[in-house]
Order: structure tokens, then sequence, then C-alpha cells
């Protein structure tokens, strides 16, 4: 079965697709905590991860990592702990990985 957007699962209201869990959650006030790039960017990843055939929780447990993994490496880029070409080839490897 190829899970996509559009696909009913179980949430913790009852079925729910994808697509309005998302939208759940950009609605939600999350964005106290991180920014709302952060938060559309992990929304954005989840859905292409489910889309392209992870289950609803390995897209999130993906999409988690992303967001940690790129925030530690923009946090070490700005106190001068990596060099402008490791971060980004680490931004380089991170989406290898998510989209493999």
């Amino acid at each position: 079965m190829k899970i996509t957007s559009d696909t009913r699962f179980n949430g913790s209201h009852g079925q729910v697709t994808l697509r309005e869990a998302v939208r759940h959650l950009r609605s939600r006030e999350l964005d106290c905590t991180i920014s709302r790039e952060t938060l559309d960017g992990k929304a954005r990843l989840f859905v292409e991860c489910v889309e392209h055939g992870f289950t609803p929780l390995r897209g999130e447990i993906m999409a988690a990592y992303y967001v940690a993994e790129t925030a530690a490496a923009a946090e070490a880029y700005a106190r001068g702990l990596i060099t402008g070409e490791e971060l980004r080839q680490k931004e380089l490897d991170l989406a290898r990985i998510v989209t493999s």
C-alpha cells in the first residue's frame, strides 16, 4: 500500500489523514519554542518522507532527526566550531540520509 498525504490513520481523536494531521500541527502554537520556519520545514519534511513510503512514525522520526541535526550544525558554525564548507557538507549529508 502506498502511503500518501490522504492516507487515513488513527490519531488521538479518531480517524485523520496525514494532511489533516500536518494542518493541525501547523495551527497549534508550537512556534513558541521553535521558529515558524523550522516548524514548516519539519512538517514539509514529514510529508515528503511519508510520500516516499515511510510510515508516519518513521517520517516523524526522520523529520525530528533532520531538524535537530541541522540546528546543531548551524549552531556549531555560528560558534566557529565548523567551517562554512563543513556546514554545507553536513546539510547535503542529511538530505541524502533523509531521502534515501
